[in-house]
């Protein structure tokens, strides 16, 4: 019985530990000005620039040692800016809105990138895009909201390891069978789409993942 006791208070003494480091990083501070991230880059875990014009090509981006999180959403961004490859802890990235038409390939020095939002692109050149995310090894999750598209590129089982697509607010009218090919996908989003709902959701475990409509 005390061995029992032991474990479970060893169990819970873990869980503790797990949910309270969660807890820390849901609420690390979001730095909104480079001005001030560039103070104390070594402090900075997320960094939202969004909405903003910038000149980032800057190799101040190599002392950022612990960013995980980096926003550039609606930058008139062209490329992406010098430096940011050595941001060796990124996980999540966000390039929505800006003025490329295809990922930039030095998106795939970036290895520790988990997550990669490309919404509202109306001319993205998906197949190009998704070439060089597949040289991503740990890309699990990936937004392709509001982009106009109506079916997904063969490409799109190069995402070896995609766990989670977002493809909400297009123009889908039908359930993309290129998903299929996702070995490993757990979830795929297509609200806002012209998608009919199945009569029975339980046939979306015929796919081997969840759909949400």
């Amino acid at each position: 019985m005390k061995a029992l006791a032991r474990f479970v208070l060893v169990f819970v003494l873990g869980l503790q530990l797990s949910w309270g480091q969660q807890d820390s990083l849901q609420t690390k501070k979001t730095y909104t000005n480079w001005e001030q991230a560039i103070k104390n880059p070594e402090k900075v875990y997320r960094l939202n620039l969004s909405n903003q014009t910038l000149n980032l090509d800057s190799p101040v981006w190599a002392k950022f040692k612990n960013l995980e999180y980096l926003n550039l959403s609606n930058d008139h961004l062209k490329t992406l800016p010098k430096g940011i490859a050595n941001l060796k802890k990124l996980k999540v990235l966000e390039l929505s809105g800006n003025d490329f038409n295809k990922v930039p390939d030095e998106i795939s020095v970036i290895e520790s990138l988990e997550e990669v939002y490309l919404n509202e692109f109306k001319n993205i050149n998906l197949p190009k895009s998704i070439e060089a995310l597949a040289k991503l090894p740990n890309l699990t999750m990936l937004h392709l909201e509001n982009n106009n598209l109506d079916r997904l590129p063969d490409e799109i089982t190069l995402l070896k390891n995609l766990a989670q697509l977002y493809l909400n607010q297009n123009r889908f009218k039908e359930f993309p069978k290129e998903v299929r090919g996702l070995k490993h996908l757990e979830q795929l989003d297509i609200k806002n789409n012209a998608v009919p709902i199945p009569m029975n959701l339980q046939e979306n475990m015929n796919f081997g993942f969840r759909i949400n409509f």
